[in-house]
């Protein structure tokens, strides 16, 4: 008998046992759904984080405090520290938060071509309100200047940024986030500019509208408002440390104006060279790729239940193909006794395996990438087909039905054509 012929007998049979073809191929798609959904999953998240910071550049980075010391005892009358090592020091500069002046001392001495910028956060439950109309106490709010929106990838959707004078002269004025205008405004967020709003019952007039950005995970990124850092210090004073935004001109010059920034902001901080730096500097593009890497074990965590799943449906399938000789005992001497060899009873009994393996992988696929594909749509992205995993799996499959049905197959093939036909 040609191939040809062998795979269509094979068919035959696998249409003809549709129970326990059914079950087996369940089992496999589900091992194969698991697996593939995750990973769908993951890939949408994976594309809405690239998304999300895609507006940081690679040439960016910021600035941020970060804490050092181990302090014991209240408020500042203790004149003594205890870092890290266990040791006791003289109360020094690694306990203090990075302030408005060396954030502006740090932009006027800093000449490494470079856009700067200035900005601290002004808390997440902070209510405006205009006319009658008010919203949740959960907007967030940050003091910004000219600078802020073109490194953290903002855009003017409706009237201006904020200026140099007005970061100077701390007035109050401010940027709505899209939400925060489209729920004041039901005229349209255009119709907010130049209007005056109350920030926290403090009058502030609009100077602009941002675009939207969307949501991230549920979380709206245009519930927001953005005031000037000097006016946020003047009338919000929130405690938070200041950060310094830097995105150098050449992309290729970035470690150079790292390198610049640290050496001249410790000089700020009046950091002793024994001292370690009480601050952190962040390159836009690491903050990407922390979060990629923290998505790895899901990726693993999936994989693995899948590979068990699969190992559990190919324990089954061999069962069911054992089983499967012994109930064809009586067909396979027949093949026999007019002719038959025992490699093309074996190519039989292997091919059965393995399209019911490819079967249960197709299946398992199509509802792994729908079920992974819910979970894009919570989260606004596009179609997801992670295509890489969907060969993975359609090869992952056949080499389960190919190890499940050898053994079946050799079975079949060495059975003795007299002593089959006598099987009950």
């Amino acid at each position: 008998m040609k191939f040809a012929d062998i795979l269509a007998l094979a068919f035959r049979t696998v249409k003809g046992n549709r129970l326990r073809t059914g079950l087996t191929v369940s089992i496999i798609a589900f091992g194969i759904m698991a697996l593939v959904g995750i990973i769908t999953a993951i890939t949408a998240m994976n594309q809405k984080f690239t998304e999300s910071f895609s507006t940081m550049g690679a040439n960016g980075f910021s600035i941020r405090f970060k804490e050092r010391d181990i302090r014991f005892g209240g408020g500042n009358s203790s004149k003594m520290t205890v870092s890290k090592t266990g040791k006791k020091e003289k109360k020094s500069n690694l306990g203090r938060n990075i302030t408005k002046e060396e954030a502006e001392l740090f932009v006027d001495r800093f000449d490494f071509p470079s856009v700067k910028s200035i900005s601290i956060f002004g808390g997440r439950s902070n209510i405006v309100s205009y006319r009658n109309r008010k919203t949740n106490p959960d907007v967030f709010m940050f003091g910004a200047d000219e600078g802020y929106a073109l490194l953290n990838g903002f855009s003017i959707k409706y009237g201006r940024n904020f200026n140099k004078l007005d970061v100077r002269s701390a007035s109050n004025v401010c940027i709505l986030g899209y939400d925060v205008a489209d729920k004041l405004f039901k005229a349209g967020a255009e119709t907010a500019i130049n209007s005056v709003v109350r920030i926290n019952n403090i009058p502030y007039r609009v100077l602009g509208v941002l675009e939207s950005r969307g949501s991230t995970f549920g979380f709206s990124r245009d519930n927001m408002v953005m005031t000037t850092y000097s006016n946020l210090d003047n009338n919000f004073p929130s405690g938070f440390s200041f950060v310094i935004g830097i995105m150098s001109n050449d992309l290729l010059k970035v470690e150079q104006a790292m390198g610049e920034a640290e050496s001249q902001f410790r000089a700020i901080r009046k950091l002793a060279i024994t001292e370690a730096s009480n601050f952190v500097i962040d390159r836009s593009d690491s903050v990407v790729e922390k979060a990629m890497n923290s998505l790895r074990f899901l990726t693993v965590s999936a994989t693995v239940i899948g590979l068990i799943t699969l190992i559990g449906a190919a324990i089954g399938l061999m069962n069911i193909m054992l089983v499967s000789v012994s109930e064809r005992t009586r067909e396979v001497g027949l093949i026999k006794a007019i002719g038959g060899k025992s490699r093309m009873v074996s190519r039989q009994f292997l091919l059965e395996a393995i399209i019911i393996s490819v079967l249960g992988a197709i299946f398992g696929i199509i509802l792994g990438i729908m079920v992974g594909n819910l979970f894009s749509m919570v989260l606004k992205t596009g179609f997801v087909v992670p295509w890489n995993w969907v060969f993975y799996g359609i090869a992952i499959c056949t080499l389960v039905g190919l190890l499940a049905g050898l053994y079946p197959a050799l079975k079949a093939g060495k059975l003795n054509p007299i002593e089959a036909l006598r099987y009950e």
